[in-house]
């Protein structure tokens, strides 16, 4: 069919194994390994079929995950330098990948030289000495070398030692800029001596590898290095089978990363790293499918349609639920009569009513007689959620039971009674409410705010703890902060995900200005013409990297400074995370009472606290915040009658902070601006709880490869409808990938 087909001894075909223009043949009459054609784009119609690895060629794991001092010329002491950025063992080595590629042209004759370019010769050197100059601190090392075409002058700068290791007749590859004064003289940017062991023009010709490298490991070595371990590139283990190779043009492990090592074409290294992103997406992908498949086997509680509770709550609510309400309860409320665990996230902007959706569907659990437990991260969310459930359940007789850690023994025994009998049907607390200690009657719905917090092997844990008399109970994890799809189909690929999109009736946007130091006086007089006018303000301390207790000092003389200068007229208010709870609790209760008109704070109020009558935010620092946490502080005022506005000061020194700025003065969508965090920030750990900076995906980047992502999850639904348990012999390298990345479910694949 034009594709050919393997033959047992057609020799391996590795990118790696190239010949540089004017190099001499292999000792022997040894054979070239011929060029290979890289591989066209994914789905292309006129792609070229890779080889199957030949018998001889089968993975050795023991040599790939040996220590790099099988490397031919490494040392203890170059082994040591190269640990102190991971690289320990040989796959650390050639999957530490260059971050990018320099293109230099093959080696010119002396006689083609061009006054003012940048260029590299091939010569052999005839005399070298160093020279002192008139400048204090400079020398010159010459040396005299020459090809067929003619003589040239290199010229090197305070390199002395160069001339104890050239000698007289060394065969010398030169880069660097011919004199445009002298165009037989040459300052040498970078050299290599010839037959020393290493490629020919490794450093200097063609597509230069460039590696994230130290001051003792630096790149030039690095690159010698993985030039000498390229015999162990045939070690690297093959995991994705031949079915799914030919199926998408793909190269074997080896093939990738000998293209991205060393590259003969352009096109070569982008073709590496999409295969080895591919891999690594794929992985993740069966993982969560498997995952998926784990969270939904067995019963839960059916919870069919309300005829009672739910139509009055809606009915004595002082508004009317949007269509967007009402299309997610309704997916919801589906998943909860299936008789599967429902495993759901509940996306949505601050404001746009995730807590309304939430509670109706505890109400459709207590009327369908199993009980609801809603987990938050914090004692002070936890109490604002649950005078908001007293207000919205208010009128059907439901009343909830806070569990948190400050309540006395004897009130605490009481509510445990509450739960264990049934009597109470919906509980509010944080996770400590699925300890041993706390006994349900029949937990039927167990709901998670800030499930971000939270990554895929606590999400599974958690449902292992969350079951009920009749079977595993249904989770519904929420979040405020804004996902971008391709996150969600990583990070949260285990979860079935509703998106609540806009903004309840009668809410607005928050004009948000970027004030400079300058215009502090000006921004403060408009905060003070807000108090007099009876709102109140919330001023946002910086994230201080040292920790908790700097950053609790920062707030206390941020609060100081503010009660003592611009707003000494005016009741200044201090919360942040190093105080105990109870004091959290008076600083918020005064802020919602009305009696602080000014709440200075860290991030603790980034989530969960709903004062309506507060309408301007001021974030200090701004430029340390991420856009997702900008966004998400800013919806603290707005919420009630009057409109919100937010200030930003900041002094920004980098060019990731100006954008960050920039974007969030123009950009109200929190889905548009969580895209515009994952380019700026990165992706976070995909399975931890990190949640930006370096990502835990070595190879694959979520903004730029999405169409791999796309066919990884295609892939991996396949895969596992084939084979469910990967235990097929081709699947057994993608099985143990699998049970790697997520170790913390050692038995995954066996359900």
């Amino acid at each position: 069919g034009g594709h050919g087909e393997y033959r047992p001894g057609r020799p391996r075909i590795v990118p790696g194994n190239r010949r540089r223009r004017n190099s001499p043949a292999p000792a022997g009459g040894a054979a070239i390994i011929p060029r290979v054609q890289p591989a066209p784009p994914f789905g292309s119609a006129r792609s070229t079929l890779w080889p199957e690895t030949p018998p001889g060629h089968a993975p050795r794991p023991a040599t790939w995950e040996a220590a790099i001092t099988v490397v031919a010329g490494v040392g203890e002491a170059t082994a040591e330098r190269a640990r102190v950025f991971g690289v320990g063992r040989v796959c650390d080595l050639l999957e530490h990948l260059p971050v990018r590629h320099m293109s230099y042209e093959d080696a010119k004759k002396v006689r083609d030289l061009i006054p003012g370019e940048e260029a590299t010769v091939r010569v052999r050197l005839s005399s070298i000495e160093i020279r002192p100059t008139r400048r204090r601190g400079l020398r010159l090392v010459r040396a005299r070398v020459a090809d067929e075409t003619g003589p040239l002058m290199a010229i090197w700068f305070n390199q002395d030692y160069l001339a104890r290791q050239l000698n007289s007749g060394d065969l010398l590859l030169l880069r660097g800029k011919v004199d445009p004064g002298a165009p037989r003289q040459l300052t040498v940017k970078t050299h290599e001596v010839l037959g020393q062991g290493i490629s020919e023009g490794l450093h200097t010709t063609g597509l230069v590898p460039v590696y994230a490298a130290t001051e003792e490991m630096p790149a030039r070595r690095l690159r010698e290095v993985v030039d000498a371990a390229r015999p162990l590139l045939r070690a690297a283990p093959e995991r994705l089978p031949a079915w799914m190779r030919v199926r998408l043009h793909l190269p074997t492990a080896s093939d990738a990363l000998g293209a991205l090592h060393f590259p003969r074409t352009a096109p070569e290294p982008r073709m590496g790293r999409r295969r080895l992103a591919f891999e690594e997406l794929l992985v993740l992908q069966l993982g969560l499918a498997a995952v998926r498949r784990l969270a939904t086997i067995g019963s839960a509680p059916v919870i069919g349609p309300s005829v009672d509770l739910v139509p009055r709550i809606t009915a004595a609510l002082p508004f009317t639920l949007t269509a967007e309400q009402q299309r997610v309860g309704a997916e919801i409320i589906r998943d909860l009569g299936r008789g599967h665990p429902m495993r759901r996230l509940l996306q949505g902007e601050v404001g746009s009513g995730k807590t309304i959706v939430a509670a109706l569907a505890m109400a459709h659990a207590a009327e369908a007689g199993a009980q609801a437990a809603l987990l938050v991260p914090t004692e002070t969310l936890a109490e604002q959620h649950l005078r908001s459930l007293d207000q919205i359940l208010a009128p059907v007789g439901i009343v909830p039971v806070l569990l948190t850690g400050r309540i006395p023994a004897a009130e605490r025994a009481r509510r445990l009674e509450l739960l264990a009998t049934g009597t109470a049907a919906i509980a509010v607390g944080t996770q400590a409410l699925l300890t041993e200690t706390v006994r349900f009657d029949n937990l039927g719905l167990v709901v998670v705010d800030e499930q971000h917090r939270f990554g895929v092997a606590q999400r599974q844990l958690l449902a292992e703890r969350a079951k009920g008399t009749g079977g595993a109970a249904h989770l519904l994890y929420m979040s405020a902060t804004p996902i971008p799809r391709t996150l969600a189909l990583t990070a949260f690929g285990d979860l079935q995900v509703s998106t609540l999109r806009g903004r309840p009736v009668g809410r607005g946007e928050i004009p948000t200005r970027w004030v400079p130091e300058a215009e502090r006086a000006l921004a403060e007089e408009e905060v003070r013409a807000e108090l007099r006018a009876g709102r109140q303000a919330y001023v946002i301390c910086p994230l201080v990297e040292e920790g908790g207790v700097v950053a609790a000092r920062a707030a206390t003389e941020e609060a100081a400074r503010l009660a003592e200068g611009p707003f000494k007229n005016f009741t200044v208010g201090l919360a942040h995370g190093a105080q105990s709870s109870d004091e959290k609790r008076r600083a918020m209760a005064g802020f919602s009472d009305g009696s602080t008109d000014i709440l200075v704070a860290t991030t603790v109020v980034e989530v969960g606290v709903d004062i309506a009558n507060a309408s301007i935010i001021i974030i200090e620092g701004a430029d340390r915040f991420g856009l997702a946490q900008l966004h998400q502080l800013r919806g603290r005022v707005g919420r009630g009658a009057h409109p919100g506005r937010c200030l930003l000061f900041a002094e920004p020194t980098t060019e990731t902070a100006i954008r960050r700025l920039e974007a969030i003065s123009q950009e109200q969508d929190g889905l548009r601006l969580a895209e515009l965090d994952l380019e700026i920030r990165g992706e976070g750990t995909v399975l931890g709880l990190r949640q930006s900076g370096a990502t835990d995906l070595r190879f694959a980047k979520l903004g730029r490869d999405r169409r791999e992502l796309a066919q990884a999850r295609k892939i991996a639904r396949q895969t596992l409808a084939r084979d469910p348990h990967l235990t097929l012999p081709e699947h057994l390298l993608l099985r143990e990938a699998v049970l790697t990345q997520f170790a913390e479910l050692p038995r995954l694949l066996d359900a």
